[in-house]
């Protein structure tokens, strides 16, 4: 089966891609393109599903380069593969030749990219750690190596939608005490229970932190099984473990 690769046209013409579960070598709960090595997955399998990836993206498995996700607001500032990967939530280069990977089922995947300063990145952005500055940390690493925020350009893969995602009185009171106007992105639930909108919060996040251009490419992960992955389905569908999307972007 061909991979399916979904694009953004603000990063275009870079090379770059969110990759749904299509085309991959795993079976069962992870059938499809699970490219969490982490998973209780068939390694062999997870490797083939990267090296399909690699393929796709013009580079050779080892330079399919990730982080060790941690849901932190850490950046990695990647000049080669990297081997044990460092521990961290972003990763940002100005390295031709290097695919940035990141892992999510649910987070939002963010890709970056200042076209004229030949600078790219990759987020992993869940509520802690947009929460905690990832989006803006990347940004910053991203100035770092030449990036100017106002010609740098974002795109927000497949996530978690809002109607999918219930959290509990406890998560908003955590966003009140950071801010109260962060109320915009809850609305009411069943009892007690509200709708978190992570999407828009990351785009809120980024357009505040001065980006040139942010968009949500508007898919849900958790409403559309035969495309995406999503950890709250496999935990509803008491499934024992899940698999992981791969989103990409290079020089």
């Amino acid at each position: 089966m061909t991979l399916e690769i979904l694009t953004a046209d603000c990063l275009t013409p870079l090379r770059h891609g969110f990759f749904t579960r299509k085309g991959g070598a795993s079976s069962g709960v992870f059938s499809g393109l699970n490219c969490g090595l982490g998973s209780s997955d068939q390694s062999e399998a997870v490797l083939i599903n990267r090296a399909r990836v690699a393929t796709a993206m013009n580079v050779a498995p080892t330079h399919l380069c990730g982080v060790h996700q941690v849901h932190s607001a850490d950046v990695h500032i990647c000049d080669g593969p990297s081997d044990p990967p460092a521990r961290a939530d972003a990763i940002v280069t100005a390295t031709p030749g290097l695919a940035l990977a990141i892992l999510t089922a649910d987070c939002q995947p963010v890709l970056f990219a200042d076209h004229e300063a030949g600078v790219v990145a990759a987020a992993h952005a869940g509520w802690k750690g947009a929460m905690d500055g990832v989006l803006e940390a990347t940004l910053d690493a991203m100035e770092t190596l030449g990036a100017s925020r106002e010609n740098t350009v974002a795109a927000i893969g497949p996530s978690i939608s809002q109607a999918a995602y219930e959290v509990g009185p406890e998560f908003f009171e955590d966003f009140m005490a950071q801010d109260p106007a962060l109320s915009r992105f809850f609305a009411g639930g069943e009892g007690d229970r509200m709708q978190f909108d992570l999407p828009s919060y990351g785009l809120h996040l980024l357009r505040s932190a001065g980006i040139g251009h942010a968009e949500y490419t508007n898919f849900c992960t958790y409403s559309d099984p035969d495309r995406f992955y999503s950890y709250r389905r496999s935990v509803h569908n008491k499934e024992a473990d899940y698999g992981r999307l791969i989103s990409c972007i290079r020089l």
